[in-house]
């Protein structure tokens, strides 16, 4: 450890540059695992606050919400000790000022998927409903009107709640009836026993096996399954792993050219009778040393960059994925100075100094 702290002392310039590209590596894994927690948050927010085991959706719907199509009837037939029933369907929502994708769910306000009011009051009256607080950023308020895109009903917010946005879309929450005529317009009575799925409880496979044309669908494999879900975080997660790669290959191609300028240093210092484990310990603690101090730089720079992004950016920063990712990008850069230690070994004293 003295020597390495010795030799960076001596060569600060050298060892901030390792320290600045670390740095930066880190920032950049550290923002894309916020970017890839953000993204997920956007889909899955709303159906994670129903603390649900799973879903039973239609078995053709291919694990679809919007494309399933069930009755309350079925419902009834479900033997679950807690279960909601819910219909959903996309919309295009503007108050006149504003236009905005929402997702519409109707349920019974009596059941464990009724949402929180964080403002307002909860929906009592036909057409009015819950908003996700996503819409208040957008300008939207308590009192706005809401004429839809796919419908001539017109839909009153009366309170908002939060974290409620499915499939990246902020959700409004309204009761069955309100769902059936902004679905089926004038032919809502004949479809009013209509319903997309059913969200249970606690362990109810058992329950629906009778019924070859419904799935019970875990609530993790339905959350994978919407829509770019599992594509956007594969596709960030890769970057995040081509990352490391890039860090450990930064740091052997440093630390390896600073190395062979030494070569004659190491071969004098064997000589005297230092061992090959001593130096190579040294240049471990070195990159170690180096590798720390990048990485808690970047995760510093990264908490200010988080706490001045406007809410529109899709980033939540998870500090215990963040911690593990740090770890990694220090075992990877050690990793990486393993060439290093290798040419160390290598040298001969002899021709070192000869050299």
């Amino acid at each position: 450890m003295f020597l390495a702290l010795n030799e960076i002392k001596k060569n600060k310039l050298r060892f901030t540059l390792i320290i600045g590209v670390l740095m930066l590596v880190s920032y950049l894994v550290f923002f894309l695992s916020g970017l890839a927690t953000g993204l997920e948050n956007l889909n899955r927010e709303s159906v994670d606050k129903w603390e649900a085991t799973a879903i039973i959706l239609t078995e053709e719907s291919d694990k679809s919400m919007y494309q399933s199509s069930l009755t309350i009837g079925d419902a009834n037939d479900i033997g679950a000790k807690e279960m909601a029933v819910i219909g959903q369907l996309n919309a295009v929502a503007g108050n006149g000022d504003q236009k905005t994708n929402v997702s519409i769910f109707g349920i019974n306000k009596d059941e464990f998927i009724m949402p929180e009011v964080t403002e307002g009051d909860v929906f009592a009256k036909d057409n009015e409903v819950i908003a996700s607080d996503a819409l208040k950023e957008e300008g939207f308020k308590v009192g706005d009107t809401l004429h839809l895109s796919s419908s001539e009903e017109v839909l009153t917010i009366v309170g908002f709640t939060d974290k409620a946005r499915f499939n990246a879309a902020p959700v409004l929450y309204g009761d069955l009836s309100t769902f059936h005529r902004v679905k089926y317009g004038e032919a809502a009575d004949a479809n009013k026993e209509s319903i997309n799925g059913i969200v249970v409880r606690g362990d109810s496979t058992a329950a629906i096996t009778q019924n070859e044309s419904l799935e019970l669908i875990e609530i993790e494999t339905f959350i994978r399954s919407l829509p770019g879900y599992t594509e956007q975080s594969l596709t960030l997660n890769f970057m995040i792993y081509f990352l490391f790669a890039i860090s450990a290959v930064i740091v052997a191609i440093f630390l390896y050219v600073l190395t062979v300028q030494k070569i004659s240093m190491f071969g004098v210092m064997k000589a005297q009778g230092i061992s090959n484990g001593y130096l190579s310990r040294s240049v471990i603690a070195q990159t170690f040393l180096l590798a720390a101090v990048g990485v808690a730089v970047g995760f510093v720079l990264t908490l200010i960059t988080g706490a001045f992004l406007p809410s529109a950016v899709p980033v939540a920063f998870d500090l215990i994925t963040m911690l593990v990712y740090g770890i990694v990008l220090i075992v990877v850069a050690i990793m990486g100075a393993v060439f290093s230690v290798l040419t160390i070994v290598r040298i001969d004293p002899l021709k070192a100094i000869g050299g």
